[in-house]
């Protein structure tokens, strides 16, 4: 099965490379970002962040849209072109007459088809980290980035230089050879831009790399994979047209299952954010005794008034998901009494003790035990009240692939760190999402007549 799998992956895999259509969105996407690079100016945004500022939040913004819908017309052309035509020509039965199961023969293409998307997104996503290096021209003054330029642009020429050559006298596929060179004369493009300043200046490979856009690239990069996946499922049943446009709703719902769904499947609104919190006594760890009190400075002031009494939640999303209290029953007594506080008949609870401004004290009130997981810690949001969850949105919220999931722009252009554990997070979701769309791709090619 496994000699099949790399065959069938290996055939489809140079097969799409082949497709002429998959040279042209690569050359599109690197026309684009050129384009973008010269047409950014003038965002009206001076705003600076960690890795991008000013025009070049709208250049980040731009490019890796593009380099993602050239992606997603990819998974959809090139899926199509290795299954469905396959079905149509016949050629499909030359495969399955042979002892090769179905489930290896589905499996086998989305490999190859993968494989193939996944050497177009790096050899595109560095167009978009050298536009990103060139940095947006916003006035007169500014100069070019020659190394970009030099590098760049000889990497081009030399891959479609060497494929004319290597057509015209040995036959080679065109299409194959310039794409394939791509990958290594643009990657080495990219570490060449590292290597040297504006000024030719040797300097730190570290020096203009952007990890927080690396990770926005992989990320975009798998949600590209998973509409590939969406792409071979539909390709395994439907025709190009239609798999062009159950693609394309995929994506359109995709986009806005957060606006329609999510918004409605977890409801809570934050009324703070925590920028820095510590026990008000020395040894005390978190929230489990009565009494236990943590001073809690706020980034601003609460949106609706706080008063002292009222019930107190917190949890790294602004959602409310994730909370890190359990949920109570309300404190009702005197919270400036000490008894009150302390009284072990009532219900354990988190409640305001006092808040002016930006400042916010909160205290454990009720018997001793396991309220909250852990104390507020900065960077967590504050709630009034329990998460709420709406099953029926939830549910269509869980099934619907998630393409924002996959789009992290907007944390890195609002200085917004990506910790590496959503990365993976992100990555373990990709992978469920790829499993669920190959298994219905099984299933709808098993009892498809290909004779």
């Amino acid at each position: 099965m496994i000699s099949q799998l790399a065959t069938i992956a290996k055939n489809t895999f140079l097969e799409a490379v082949r497709q002429p259509i998959y040279f042209i969105l690569i050359m599109i996407a690197a026309i684009a970002v050129v384009l973008t690079t010269a047409t950014t100016a003038y965002s009206m945004d001076f705003s600076s962040s960690a890795e991008v500022s000013s025009d070049n939040k709208l250049l980040l913004d731009v490019c890796l849209a593009t380099v993602f819908i050239c992606g997603i017309l990819l998974a959809a052309f090139l899926a199509t072109a290795v299954i469905s035509r396959e079905i149509e020509r016949k050629t499909v039965l030359t495969v399955v007459s042979k002892p090769v199961a179905r489930p290896t023969l589905v499996l086998g293409k989305y490999l190859g088809v993968a494989g193939a998307i996944l050497i177009a997104q790096i050899v595109m996503t560095t167009f978009v980290l050298l536009a990103i290096r060139h940095e947006v021209l916003s006035t007169t003054a500014d100069d070019f980035d020659r190394p970009v330029l030099v590098f760049g642009l000889s990497a081009i020429f030399l891959s479609i230089a060497i494929a004319t050559w290597c057509n015209f006298f040995y036959s080679w596929s065109f299409t194959q050879t310039a794409s394939l060179l791509m990958l290594p004369f643009m990657l080495a493009a990219y570490f060449g831009v590292l290597m040297v300043g504006k000024d030719w200046q040797l300097q730190p490979l570290s020096k203009d790399f952007k990890p927080q856009i690396m990770i926005a690239c992989v990320c975009a990069g798998l949600g590209v994979l998973v509409l590939t996946a969406v792409a071979t499922a539909a390709s395994a049943r439907l025709g190009q047209v239609m798999t062009l446009v159950v693609c394309a709703g995929v994506f359109a719902a995709g986009m806005t299952s957060n606006y329609f769904f999510g918004a409605r499947a977890i409801q809570n609104d934050f009324v703070a954010r925590v920028a820095s919190a510590a026990p008000r006594s020395l040894g005390q760890v978190g929230l489990n005794q009565p009494g236990d009190t943590w001073d809690v400075k706020l980034e601003l002031e609460p949106r609706v008034p706080v008063r002292p009494g009222m019930a107190v939640y917190y949890g790294p999303n602004p959602s409310g998901h994730s909370m890190q209290v359990s949920t109570f029953e309300p404190f009702k007594g005197d919270i400036a009494i000490d008894a009150d506080v302390r009284d072990r008949t009532r219900p354990a609870a988190l409640a305001v003790l006092s808040q002016s401004e930006r400042l916010l004290s909160i205290i454990r009130t009720g018997p001793e035990g396991v309220l909250a997981a852990r104390g507020p810690q900065r960077g967590d949001f504050i709630f009034m009240r329990p998460t709420r969850y709406n099953p029926v949105a939830l549910s269509l919220w869980t099934v619907i692939p998630n393409i924002q999931a996959f789009w992290l722009v907007d944390a890195v252009t609002q200085n917004q760190a990506i910790p590496m554990r959503h990365l993976w997070t992100v990555m373990l979701y990709a992978l469920v999402q790829i499993g669920v769309f190959l298994s219905i791709a099984v299933i709808v090619f098993q009892k498809r007549e290909v004779g």
